[in-house]
């Protein structure tokens, strides 16, 4: 089982606001909307480019590139040209550190 790993601390973000961190070789997306912290790869699954400079839009984070939207909660894609959800990491707050554990070979 992989494990957590601190990005950032709890404070450091305002709503709406995100940042990109590395966990274990993976450029991570962390969000915080309405207070709570969300994980997603940071790269639209139409071209590889990355999603995390998008305009955000409630729970959803636009492609910068080509206008994909995406659900920043789950990765689920949402419109087109993008057919592929985006992974989603499972995001806690321990010792008041925001931690994201990369789970997808787990």
């Amino acid at each position: 089982m992989s494990d957590w790993i601190d990005v950032i601390d709890e404070n450091a973000l305002a709503n709406g606001e995100n940042i990109v961190v590395d966990v274990d070789g993976t450029d991570v997306a962390i969000f915080k909307i309405d207070g709570q912290f969300y994980a997603i790869e940071d790269v639209c699954t139409h071209d590889g480019a990355e999603i995390a400079s998008g305009r955000l839009e409630g729970d959803e984070i636009i492609c910068p590139r080509h206008g994909a939207r995406f659900c920043v909660k789950t990765g689920a894609v949402k419109s087109p040209p993008a057919y592929e959800n985006i992974d989603c990491f499972p995001v806690r707050i321990e010792n008041g550190r925001v931690q994201v554990r990369d789970n997808r070979w787990d």
